[in-house]
């Protein structure tokens, strides 16, 4: 076992020449970066004055969660000794806000689609999911539930199959 560890960064370019004045006077802009990346543009989400046009915190949740389920799922699918040929997610969340300004991520739900090559195995494909959940570093990680609803498909569509967790 090895342990990990990570760094970003991330600074502030939201100010418009009067730092935080007022809630209404500065920006919502940032650049998250780290060595040899490109930076991301962050901002809030446009409920909270962000830009629309920008990752904002919550979407990289999310996006972290899929692209880590994907990671182990395909992991699991080498392990398993089934062929995925394509993988795309469509992923959605939900944030609850509280009167006293504070806010979580209280679920969110994967949508996989994926192609297998094997009719035979979509049964396997399907039960996959869990594993790979069992396996994602970040779904271990957050303090919410994370659901799957996957659409596993075979390759020159003979047949496909859809589960929800």
């Amino acid at each position: 076992m090895s342990d990990h560890s990570y760094e970003v960064s991330v600074r502030w370019t939201g100010d418009r020449g009067s730092g935080t004045s007022g809630y209404r006077d500065y920006g919502r802009d940032h650049v998250v970066s780290a060595a040899g990346k490109h930076d991301l543009a962050g901002s809030a989400d446009p409920t909270f004055r962000g830009d629309r046009d920008r990752w904002n915190p919550e979407e990289l949740v999310v996006a972290a969660l899929a692209q880590c389920h994907m990671l182990s799922y395909l992991h699991v699918a080498v392990q398993q000794g089934f062929t995925v040929v394509d993988y795309q997610d469509r992923a959605t969340a939900s944030l609850n806000l509280n009167r006293d300004g504070s806010g979580e991520l209280v679920e969110t739900t994967l949508h996989p689609v994926v192609t297998i090559r094997e009719a035979d195995r979509i049964e396997d494909a399907i039960a996959a999911h869990a594993e790979a959940n069992r396996l994602c570093f970040i779904a271990r990680s957050v303090a919410f539930p994370v659901h799957h609803e996957p659409d596993i498909r075979v390759l020159a569509g003979e047949s496909s199959a859809s589960a929800a967790d």
